[in-house]
């Protein structure tokens, strides 16, 4: 049993920055896998960036690589997504994901996470 909690959303202007957390439930949060995705006004969710449960391998959608970074504590539970740079189309719902098993051919996939968190507002004006 997994429960995610996402915070730090909010608006900026372009050019901003925001840090993302997620805060995790349970002793066992060490064992899972952490995953970012993101769901803007009229589109489908899609992968932002993910994290081993070691933390020692991350990845990202083509669309944030040089400008945001996953990371986490386990020690404190948590999942950070630090954004930089921040542009309009990069307003969405953001979403803290978790699974204990994520081969590395599937970690863009939603499919592949057990428990989702209920989302934080981002948004970017122009």
């Amino acid at each position: 049993q997994v429960q995610l909690v996402e915070s730090g959303g909010g608006l900026v202007q372009a050019g901003g920055s925001l840090r993302l957390s997620c805060a995790a439930s349970g002793r066992a949060f060490k064992t899972y896998a952490m995953g970012w995705f993101r769901q803007a006004p009229g589109k489908e969710r899609e992968f932002v960036a993910a994290i081993s449960w070691s933390g020692g391998t991350t990845y990202y959608a083509d669309s944030v690589k040089g400008r945001f970074a996953i990371s986490r504590d386990n020690a404190k539970n948590t999942v950070y997504l630090q954004m930089n740079s921040l542009k309009p189309q990069d307003t969405a719902v953001y979403y803290c994901a978790a699974t204990l098993f994520l081969p590395s051919s599937a970690y863009a996939r939603s499919q592949s996470y057990d428990y989702w968190g209920q989302g934080t507002q981002v948004t970017v004006s122009s």
